[in-house]
């Protein structure tokens, strides 16, 4: 066996920190680790041959709770932890073939990140153009899942609204993302990633910062809103307001490091400044047309629950929306002020149908969007996707679904109808043909 070592060392001595994630994400140039730790951590990279490993050895840290080893991609074939002596953390990555790494460590207050970045270990032959990359050489082969990161509003110091009986809205926001990922986890073509699971604080551009790391297909920020008038009531749906979009690009383009990672890894210099203000722009436009596709499907789904606060989605300067690379949308679940609604959003079994609501709306736009190599593209057209149906005057159940072709107890399971009645004016989701195989009911 061979080795070749190659060294990295943290700026200052470290007090002892905490694996709390890891991310691989695929460039042009190779394939990128960031580690997310509790604080800097001395640490050292070296290389080992036959089979081709990259090791990682953290001085004095551990993995935090609740860590997860990301799925492979890129050159990495799978991420393995272990302890080299007391104390100390090793990572190790295995790899598809043999590369030269390359890292950084990025302070952020008392935490911080370290870049790994796994680079080609032969240099291109001058004058011989590299072999074309296939979608499935960048997304892996089989059927991934989609991320969906789940950002519960608030928390730790900051309690959000305060409802009249004293419910704090970071306590509902998680509570209902915990039961939103309950049921996304359930769908066999999602992921749930959940941005805080605890009564913690994170700063607001940390949040969607950390969906980018987890490459999530989708951030949602949940909230329960809060309004002098108290009568205020009903769910609303909001994506990134162009204001927002423009606020973003400027500073993603001031910081030329951030904008050669949302452009694919291209290294900008300072002759590249219209160039990556064009990717920028073409990708933020695309992420955010896709930000309102999905918001129009999850707030249709909503109001079959009850009654939505605005007929349409809104778009507001929402900072944790500002994500130029994952579609995004903040979901108010109801205004914790009013009284009903404060009661109403207490309560597991409406937070239940809230949440399948939602995932109901993003598995409708999967359905019929999905990204190459997901589970969901493997069954493009026969998952279908979902319409929805006002009920009229005179209007039966059994009217309905034969009117619609689908089975009356695929309406029921999609709408979790107890029995046949139906009100007039009452919002159903009709799945169609073929809407309800596989998914859970």
């Amino acid at each position: 066996m061979s080795l070749a070592a190659f060294a990295g060392l943290a700026a200052a001595s470290a007090q002892a920190a905490q694996l709390r994630g890891l991310s691989l994400v695929e460039g042009e140039d190779g394939t990128r680790a960031v580690l997310e730790l509790s604080g800097p951590a001395d640490y050292k990279l070296f290389t080992l041959a036959n089979p081709d490993r990259l090791v990682l050895d953290l001085s004095r840290s551990s993995l935090a709770g609740g860590f997860k080893a990301p799925a492979p991609n890129g050159v990495v074939s799978g991420v393995r932890t272990g302890k080299p002596a007391e104390g100390d953390l090793r990572v190790v990555f295995d790899l598809g073939r043999g590369v030269q790494p390359r890292s950084r460590l990025e302070r952020e207050g008392d935490s911080a990140r370290l870049v790994v970045e796994l680079l080609g270990s032969a240099p291109a032959v001058a004058g011989k153009p590299a072999p074309a990359r296939t979608v499935e050489d960048v997304i892996g082969k089989g059927e991934r899942k989609l991320i969906v990161a789940i950002d519960a509003g608030h928390g730790g110091k900051d309690p959000g609204a305060i409802g009249p009986t004293r419910k704090f809205e970071k306590d509902i926001t998680l509570a209902m993302a915990r039961e939103l990922a309950r049921q996304v986890n359930a769908d066999p073509g999602m992921q749930a990633y959940l941005v805080r699971d605890g009564d913690v604080f994170i700063p607001l551009h940390e949040r969607y910062q950390r969906a980018r790391e987890a490459q999530a297909d989708l951030f949602i920020s949940i909230h329960a809103d809060a309004a002098h008038n108290r009568a205020a009531n009903g769910a609303s749906v909001y994506v990134l307001s162009l204001r927002g979009a423009s606020s973003e690009a400027a500073r993603w383009l001031a910081d030329q490091e951030n904008a050669a990672d949302l452009v694919g890894g291209v290294e900008l210099d300072a002759r590249d400044k219209n160039l990556a203000a064009v990717l920028l722009d073409l990708s933020q436009n695309a992420t955010m047309r896709v930000s309102d596709d999905v918001a129009s499907e999850v707030l249709a789904s909503l109001k079959g629950v009850g009654k939505a606060h605005k007929p349409q989605i809104e778009r507001a300067n929402f900072v944790v929306l500002r994500s130029p690379d994952v579609p995004s949308m903040l979901v108010e679940t109801g205004f914790i002020s009013n009284p009903g609604e404060e009661a109403r959003l207490s309560d597991p079994a409406y937070r239940s149908r809230m949440a399948s609501a939602i995932v109901g709306g993003v598995r409708n736009y999967f359905a019929n969007q999905a990204p190459p190599g997901t589970w969901y593209a493997a069954r493009q057209g026969t998952l279908g996707g979902s319409r929805q149906h006002v009920v009229s005057r005179g209007e039966t159940l059994s009217l309905i679904a034969a009117r619609h072709g689908v089975p009356m107890n695929s309406i029921r399971a999609a709408n979790r109808l107890k029995g046949d009645t139906v009100k007039v004016g009452e919002r159903l989701t009709i799945p169609m043909a073929g809407a309800m195989a596989g998914l859970p009911e």
